[in-house]
């Protein structure tokens, strides 16, 4: 019974690194992402293994949405760019957005210790709020999009889903599911 055990597993462990050097393991595999060390510094050993599960999935799905929001600040920031120049932020928010954002660029300022969003004021700015960016500069993107309601849709609909997750929440297969067709949707409209 050893013997079938042993070579269970080592047939596991030679298709593992045979699989690690082909191109067929997606780069975005967890076990990439999640080393030893990350692991060994969060104490993840300690913690309930199903929550930790739990969250790994809800993990993979987070990096879906961050990863779309990131790419969709960077389109806007690319559009306005070439039409306003370094002032794109003065001539193409509105005042309330920048204020709210610039208020929490300044907070964060205060507390050295700890990492900030990032040097440009659209990372202080709500993923929600970028479709009222668009909107107020609607003749910009309307060549790149179907229409704004359709923008808006997306970014509320993944907006929902982000929070649920950040809340330690768990979303349902049908929630990951209309996550990656908004995604490929969007994608495919406008590129990323």
């Amino acid at each position: 019974m050893e013997d079938k055990i042993y070579s269970f597993v080592m047939r596991g462990e030679l298709a593992k690194v045979a699989l690690s050097k082909s191109d067929i393991v997606s780069k975005h595999a967890a076990s990439e992402i999640l080393s030893e060390e990350y692991i060994q510094n969060l104490a993840l050993d300690m913690l309930d293994d199903e929550l930790v599960n739990s969250a790994k999935l809800m993990a993979t799905v987070y990096t879906a949405i961050a990863a779309f929001e990131n790419g969709v600040r960077q389109f806007v920031v690319k559009i306005l760019i070439e039409k306003y120049g370094e002032n794109w932020w003065k001539k193409s928010v509105s005042e309330k957005i920048r204020k709210k954002a610039e208020s929490r660029k300044e907070e964060e300022q205060k507390i050295k210790w700890h990492t900030q969003r990032g040097d440009s004021y659209i990372n202080y700015v709500d993923f929600g709020e970028l479709g009222s960016i668009m909107t107020n500069n609607l003749e910009l993107f309307q060549d790149h999009i179907v229409s704004i309601e359709w923008a808006k849709a997306i970014f509320s609909t993944l907006e929902r889903s982000r929070n649920v997750i950040m809340h330690s929440g768990e979303l349902g297969k049908r929630d990951i599911e209309r996550i990656g067709t908004n995604i490929r949707d969007w994608v495919s409209q406008v590129g990323q």
